[in-house]
């Protein structure tokens, strides 16, 4: 991923999905606030603010990884909820990663129902409002990890894979302050054709 502002501004993601079709894991009156309304805001905010900035021909992940302050909230935010948003499809009963990924799941946490448990353990514990993630370092192991407000890994020089929100303005419609049945559920929707080539853009590949 290296998005660029388009004649200076950045824009909303398109969905590969309509708004209805992630129910009942994520409704479409949560979809309307939190990608029409939330992620609205935090980008109206960027555009504003990057003519006044050092940054307005800057991709926005060089934008998260460099600057600071409110500007850096509403990049991080943008940059965030644009993972979140492009990583889901429809429900799917049995839903599991396959390929690279699969194996690099499956090699480093043994099995991907133990994976699943410490990612969403991450997810529950992480206090207030953020982030977790599973991102691959430059060595090829994967990490999860907790970002607070409007972290991402990125700024620890790590590749993103992907992310489970846990701002309540994610899940409280659906599930009111059940976060650990919203982390539970959202894995119905990952769509795992998109991790895997995310995973398999960033991996090293040693000879």
């Amino acid at each position: 991923m290296n998005t660029l502002p388009r004649n200076g501004i950045f824009e909303m993601p398109r969905l590969s999905y309509h708004l209805e079709d992630l129910a009942p894991i994520i409704s479409k009156e949560t979809l309307q606030v939190h990608y029409g309304k939330h992620l609205q805001t935090y980008l109206n905010n960027l555009n504003a603010l990057l003519p006044e900035s050092k940054f307005k021909r800057c991709t926005l992940e060089e934008i998260v990884q460099n600057s600071s302050g409110v500007l850096f909230n509403n990049a991080g935010q943008v940059l965030n909820h644009i993972l979140y948003f492009t990583q889901f499809q429809k429900p799917q009963i049995q839903n599991h990663p396959h390929g690279r990924l699969k194996n690099a799941i499956e090699k480093q946490f043994g099995n991907f129902e133990k994976f699943q448990e410490i990612f969403e353990k991450q997810g529950i514990s992480l206090f207030g409002s953020g982030w977790v993630w599973l991102s691959l370092d430059a060595s090829n192991h994967l990490i999860i990890s907790q970002e607070s407000n409007a972290g991402n890994p990125i700024t620890k020089n790590l590749h993103p894979i992907f992310t489970f929100d846990v701002w309540e303005h994610a899940y409280y419609i659906d599930y009111r302050n059940q976060r650990a049945e919203h982390l539970k559920a959202l894995w119905q929707i990952l769509d795992w054709e998109c991790l895997e080539q995310r995973y398999t853009e960033k991996i090293h590949f040693h000879l």
